[in-house]
């Protein structure tokens, strides 16, 4: 009779703006992938640069060998006598 019908689907514009947001998020994650990759390279370059640096070691390091002052070599610890510190007119008087 003369009842007006309420099977209205979404229709042709929700299919497109869905389509259009489906295609906004694929170049999306394409860009922030893309980004990403970018990032990882960049550190990569930047932890392969300081890696020689690190493989040096300090500038001036110590000789190797066994440790020897005034010709006698020391114990293996490197702790030996102190020596007494000279002054302008020779060694200091041993204190009592």
């Amino acid at each position: 009779m003369g009842t007006p019908t309420t099977d209205i689907g979404p229709g042709l514009g929700a299919f497109v703006a869905f389509f259009a947001m489906a295609v906004l998020l694929w170049l999306l994650m394409r860009n922030m992938n893309a980004r990403m990759r970018r990032m990882a390279y960049r550190e990569r370059d930047r932890v392969d640069a300081l890696e020689p640096a690190k493989r040096k070691g300090p500038i001036s390091a110590p000789p190797a060998g066994p440790k020897v002052r005034n010709g006698d070599p020391l114990d293996s610890s490197g702790a030996g006598e102190p020596e007494e510190p000279e002054g302008p007119q020779g060694p200091r008087p041993a204190e009592r």
